[in-house]
């Protein structure tokens, strides 16, 4: 599958205003591609428009947003292919179970899985008459699952079994399903999950401070050194850009050492995995917490 700058196809990636999203907006402008970049606000859009990427404003959860994609899909004045669906959209959280709201549990998953559901949804018509390609940015956290990563994971784990049973459902129908796992990459998403923990960090009880105080202090700087070795947002980039292109595509490509790392991880003993994700974790605990 390839991409004329001649004859343009059109790829559509959702989170495209920063990071690993805005990168992949580039990759495929530069691949011949016509991009467009699914951005929250007007200076995103201001900041990502360029030759080959046309910013559009969308909210995946909004679904006033996506019938206006849809209409700018097959509306298109050069009638142009669809060729891939980029759903990149996400948000990144560190609670533990207990603390995190119902309510902030619901909105998670509303961005990180209904909204890449229902876009897809949307989308498969034209993607079903030019034999194109999903493509599902999962994590590391999609297959495994730390302390204080259960909400994120969560979403994660649930993309992976949608990309699954989608892949089986559409292949006979000419589309291909791929999911790209990415491990650290120095993105701004981090920074914000950090933000956010340290928010939600300090509205717990002093009960749950007690409990859990220590253990998000750990988690936080453990996520700040390991984005600080992390890739470049332009490498993840690449790897997703081979995932649309591929003639035939690996059903999962991964990004970074970690999670290179997944499939011998994983079939360690749940006992052996307890211990190493907390002999990782114990050098960024508090002192009072080791």
């Amino acid at each position: 599958m390839t991409a004329s700058p001649e004859i343009q196809e059109i790829a559509i990636i959702t989170g495209a205003s920063t990071g690993i999203g805005a990168a992949t907006a580039r990759e495929l402008a530069r691949r011949g591609f016509h991009v467009l970049a699914g951005v929250r606000r007007d200076r995103d859009a201001d900041a990502i428009r360029g030759p080959g990427i046309e910013p559009l404003i969308l909210d995946i959860t909004s679904p006033d947003h996506i019938q206006a994609l849809a209409a700018r899909v097959r509306e298109d004045p050069q009638r142009r292919a669809v060729r891939a669906l980029v759903n990149n959209a996400a948000i990144g959280v560190n609670a533990p179970v207990e603390v995190f709201a119902i309510d902030e549990w619901r909105r998670l998953f509303e961005v990180n899985l209904f909204g890449h559901i229902v876009v897809t949804q949307t989308l498969l018509p034209a993607l079903i008459r030019s034999k194109g390609r999903v493509v599902n940015i999962s994590s590391v956290g999609g297959k495994i699952a730390g302390a204080t990563y259960g909400p994120y994971a969560s979403t994660k784990f649930a993309l992976e079994a949608v990309s699954d049973s989608l892949r089986r459902e559409v292949a006979p129908l000419g589309v291909q399903v791929v999911v790209v796992e990415p491990g650290a990459v120095r993105t701004e998403m981090p920074g914000r999950a950090i933000a956010t923990a340290n928010e939600i960090a300090s509205a717990m009880t002093p009960e749950q401070s007690q409990r859990y105080g220590g253990l998000v202090q750990a988690i936080t700087a453990q996520t700040a050194f390991y984005t600080k070795s992390g890739l470049p947002a332009d490498a993840a980039a690449k790897v997703i850009a081979k995932a649309v292109t591929a003639r035939k595509p690996r059903t999962r490509y991964t990004i970074g050492r970690e999670a290179a790392l997944l499939p011998l991880v994983r079939i360690l003993p749940d006992w052996i995995l307890d211990l190493l994700f907390a002999a990782a974790l114990r050098p960024h605990l508090p002192e009072q917490s080791k």
